[in-house]
């Protein structure tokens, strides 16, 4: 393919680097893109790599099910509950007070990845110019984009926020997310719980493996985390009964114990000319409300949509002043969204970690808030599961 004649290109092969492709080759299958994925592992390598739970909305769902794209293992999530530890204040949420079939899911970041993969070689198929470049650094392979020309480049390599190498805004939370996969005596089926302690939120998510091996997220200073960490299992187990408590019975067995830093890191300006930034690449967020990828697949569907409008139209017609409207337009209808959920679970990240006393209250009097007051708690559920489009 002429590099002259490239109408976008997708740098980065993660999840929403690879929906971003698919939705863009399902919406106009004629348009000439080339996808970068830069360090790939293959099939087999990918399936046995990264085990960690991922949240996702029901919108990512159903966002997914348009591409066929949705993992066939999975746990649903039908009630959650909130609270804070040895403090008053709780919130109880269900799938029935929505109306929907679930709240969220849980399912595994290699699962997701690969369903992707397998998605967008089926859309492929009916793109006959779609390239999908694989450039291994590892391997030798040239890995200089530079000569690469494209009307449009989209930027999906974001990664996780300590390997990130641009700051522009945001703050680092000191804190380290702890996960793994504990076994519990007695789970309530489809249940998610999250309590926040005094560093930081602890969650239990259901997970496919069955009703009583479950999801752990476990936030806390880096120090506590990594003492957390090099703790025998038996010990480990103690301390996560004591900071839980009971509500699900005894803590029997944990693993795949692995840390992972947090941090806020997001672009102000999503776009700069004929470029845009997606994804992690666009904002990187705290996992206390589980919108880090959810927030990414609707940037990456809502750009598709737009650049659809565009890449319809004659050649003529696709000019430098017409894409950089079209983006401006990209970044304008996402402004909402981004706000109030990096807003939302940058609040949430840095209000429950605080012990201040008025805060402490204020808290309660807020989970308390969710649970007497219907509205706010729909309102709070519908920008967690659709955000705001």
């Amino acid at each position: 393919m002429s590099a002259k004649s490239l109408d976008i290109l997708i740098q980065g092969g993660g999840p929403v680097g690879l929906a971003c492709a698919a939705w863009c080759l399902q919406k106009f299958p004629e348009a000439k893109i080339v996808l970068l994925d830069r360090n790939p592992m293959n099939d087999a390598d990918l399936a046995a790599a990264d085990s960690r739970g991922i949240a996702l909305s029901h919108g990512s769902k159903l966002l997914l099910d348009t591409i066929k794209a949705w993992p066939t293992e999975c746990a649903d999530i039908h009630r959650v509950h909130v609270s804070q530890a040895g403090r008053f204040g709780r919130a109880l949420m269900t799938r029935e007070e929505l109306g929907q079939d679930a709240l969220g899911h849980i399912v595994r970041y290699r699962d997701i990845h690969l369903t992707l993969r397998q998605a967008l070689r089926v859309i492929q198929t009916k793109g006959p110019n779609f390239v999908w470049e694989h450039i291994n650094s590892n391997k030798g392979t040239d890995t200089d984009t530079s000569h690469i020309l494209a009307k449009c480049v989209v930027h999906a390599e974001g990664g996780l926020f300590k390997t990130q190498d641009w700051v522009e805004s945001g703050r680092d939370y000191e804190q380290s997310a702890l996960i793994g996969l504990v076994e519990v005596e007695d789970a309530a089926p489809h249940q998610a719980w999250e309590r926040f302690t005094s560093e930081g939120p602890l969650a239990v998510l259901p997970s496919h493996y069955g009703r009583n091996i479950l999801n752990l997220v476990w936030c806390g200073t880096p120090s506590s985390s990594q003492a957390r960490l090099a703790l025998s299992d038996a010990d480990f187990l103690k301390s996560l009964q004591a900071e839980f408590g009971s509500r699900i019975g005894q803590f029997l067995k944990i693993q795949d114990r692995r840390l992972y830093d947090l941090g806020l890191n997001y672009r102000k300006e999503i776009t700069q000319g004929n470029e845009v930034w997606i994804g992690n690449a666009a904002q990187t967020l705290h996992p206390v409300a589980g919108q880090g990828l959810n927030l990414g697949l609707r940037d990456a569907y809502l750009l598709a949509e737009k650049l659809s409008i565009l890449f319809s139209k004659s050649e003529d017609q696709k000019t430098v002043t017409a894409i950089e409207a079209t983006l401006q337009d990209y970044a304008l209808s996402r402004k909402i969204d981004r706000s109030a959920t990096i807003g939302l679970t940058d609040f949430m990240a840095r209000i429950f970690t605080s012990n201040l006393f008025p805060i402490v209250i204020g808290r309660g009097l807020a989970l308390s808030a969710l649970q007497w007051f219907p509205p706010l708690k729909t309102a709070l559920a519908r920008q967690m599961m659709f955000g705001r489009r």
